[in-house]
């Protein structure tokens, strides 16, 4: 695959990733996204603390997700969440169960949209 061809494929998966972003928060009252731009930063931000982030608390945390049968990482993904709206203006959570519900189902529509934000890919 060329490098043009790889970018072209990143572009695409933050667009789709910043629409389903903004279909969720459409869903969803206690979720706020000021614009498509926002989304899109949300969508890139998210991915950047699933590649980065999440790993690091996945082991911090793995007695107490094994205690919950690894429900403890939904948990995880709304912290992540709700560190994401401190820091994009025009992202606002009103709480952890929005959180909770918005990362449930943006992973829905992510998976509908065929999205692969902060997955690897092998070719």
């Amino acid at each position: 695959m060329s490098k043009s061809t790889n970018t072209w494929g990143i572009i695409v998966q933050l667009i789709l990733g910043g629409l389903a972003v903004i279909i969720t928060s459409y869903l969803l009252p206690g979720v706020s996204v000021e614009n498509f731009l926002t989304g899109v930063i949300i969508a890139a931000l998210i991915a950047l603390l699933n590649i980065t982030i999440k790993p690091i608390l996945i082991i911090l945390t793995i007695p107490i997700t094994i205690v919950t049968l690894g429900l403890f990482l939904i948990v995880i993904n709304a912290l992540l969440i709700l560190l994401a709206a401190k820091i994009v203006p025009g992202f606002t959570v009103d709480g952890f169960w929005w959180a909770l519900l918005f990362g449930l189902i943006l992973g829905l529509i992510n998976s509908l949209l065929g999205v692969s934000l902060g997955r690897s890919s092998r070719d």
